[in-house]
């Protein structure tokens, strides 16, 4: 038995919104933002360059740190709008006929 995808009558598709130009941009803010993060360690390594102190290994490592907290955060960030992008983006779409279930003609439960 074939199984179909069939709209419900009287469902309309609404246009689509701002969710599809954020769901498109999603990609390059994760590479920017990854990229801006990480440069900042970047430029403390190159600041730094000559010091091999344990002061200035500390300070780097602790910047590494919170580099990674920051990168952890905004990939969370683009993943949490990215996934409410994709519901409203579905939601706007036409409706569909769920399969029917039915139930059994009892007076009585059994």
């Amino acid at each position: 038995m074939e199984k179909r995808w069939r709209r419900l009558p009287g469902s309309r598709t609404e246009p689509a919104g701002l969710e599809r130009k954020v769901l498109r941009r999603l990609p390059m803010i994760a590479l920017a933002g990854t990229a801006a993060c990480g440069a900042v360690s970047l430029f403390a390594r190159a600041l730094w360059l000559g010091d091999a102190s344990f002061e200035t290994a500390r300070a780097l490592q602790m910047i590494d740190i919170w580099v990674l907290a920051a990168v952890v955060l905004h990939w969370t960030v683009i993943v949490t709008v990215g996934l409410y992008c994709f519901i409203v983006f579905v939601m706007k779409g036409p409706a569909y006929v769920a399969d029917r279930y039915d139930l059994p003609d009892e007076d009585a439960p059994r």
